[in-house]
């Protein structure tokens, strides 16, 4: 059965669509009334058109923050919110703590964390800053160090635009393509459906990606040695992250197969290589009994809550 974008995700579109418009402007001519081209516009805006197919332009932080809206309003049109002031805005303490830190602190749209109302354990970033932690990932922590850990290899992913680059090229360069015209301005018939089409196509890419496919090792792996990095920048403890997938590890052997153990590859893997990093480095464990009493706090509404 085919699967549509929520309204929100083609909301998203529409702003995306808006934001994009400044990449058409060469369709402004002595002649536009008319609905024509001088001979050297129509010369400018193929060069601009081959240059962007040929080339195919990086994702602006704008356009990557209208996807990232869309593949949030799909994501939530699978999983509900965990409603639970409290949590939500520890996490987010913690979230833009570890953003702040990371090697792209800022993003179009900033850094927005939220919680998914499933016992599933599974975190997920997307484009642009949205990011997804379930409630059954929440009950796998123990400490701030763990959540700061599995919230800081999602910002890692953020910064490397992972999920930007889920798109398949071979549709991003159809849509810049589309950008680059004068019809994309008018963003009527068969233009704007082919342009909603190949959108759709584009958070279909990247929700596949997050809930079917996964990154690949090496994208994992780099997300890991980016967040120890950040984690080391903040003084939590570096071990905490390898420890973590340690437990995901055994989890993932008493027999879970969903979330992150389907998208996650090499979960015990990743843990040794993560200890090498740290050795490598030097780096030791930190502690801090302020926020270790804090963790446990709002971590006793979650327990108290099924």
């Amino acid at each position: 059965m085919k699967k549509f974008l929520s309204p929100a995700a083609v909301l998203a579109f529409l702003l995306f669509v808006g934001g994009c418009a400044e990449l058409a402007e060469m369709g402004r001519t002595l002649g536009e009334e008319a609905g024509i081209l001088s001979a050297q516009e129509e010369e400018e805006r193929e060069q601009l058109v081959g240059q962007s197919t040929s080339v195919v332009r990086p994702m602006t932080d704008q356009e990557e923050y209208f996807l990232g809206r869309a593949v949030a309003a799909t994501i939530l049109s699978r999983y509900r919110l965990y409603d639970d002031p409290r949590w939500t805005q520890y996490l987010n303490e913690v979230g833009q703590t570890v953003a702040l830190a990371s090697d792209r602190p800022l993003t179009y749209g900033g850094y927005h964390f939220a919680i998914l109302d499933s016992e599933e354990i599974n975190a997920l970033a997307c484009p642009g800053g949205m990011i997804f932690i379930t409630r059954g990932m929440l009950r796998q922590v123990k400490t701030e160090d763990d959540l700061a850990a599995i919230l800081a290899h999602e910002v890692a992913h953020v910064n490397h635009r992972d999920g930007a680059a889920a798109v398949q090229r071979s549709r991003w360069v159809q849509v810049v393509t589309l950008l680059g015209t004068q019809a994309a301005q008018q963003y009527g018939g068969a233009e704007l459906n082919e342009l909603v089409s190949l959108f759709q196509g584009s958070a279909q890419d990247v929700v596949k990606t997050l809930l079917v496919n996964g990154y690949s090792r090496q994208e994992e792996s780099e997300a890991d040695e980016s967040a120890l990095t950040f984690l080391h920048r903040l003084g939590y403890n570096p071990y905490a992250l390898p420890d973590t997938l340690e437990i995901m590890a055994q989890r993932q052997e008493q027999g879970n197969t969903g979330g992150i153990f389907a998208t996650h590859p090499g979960i015990r893997y990743r843990a040794g290589a993560d200890m090498a990093v740290i050795s490598q480095n030097k780096w030791t464990k930190e502690g801090n009994p302020a926020r270790d009493q804090r963790f446990r706090q709002v971590f006793a509404s979650l327990q108290g809550k099924k």
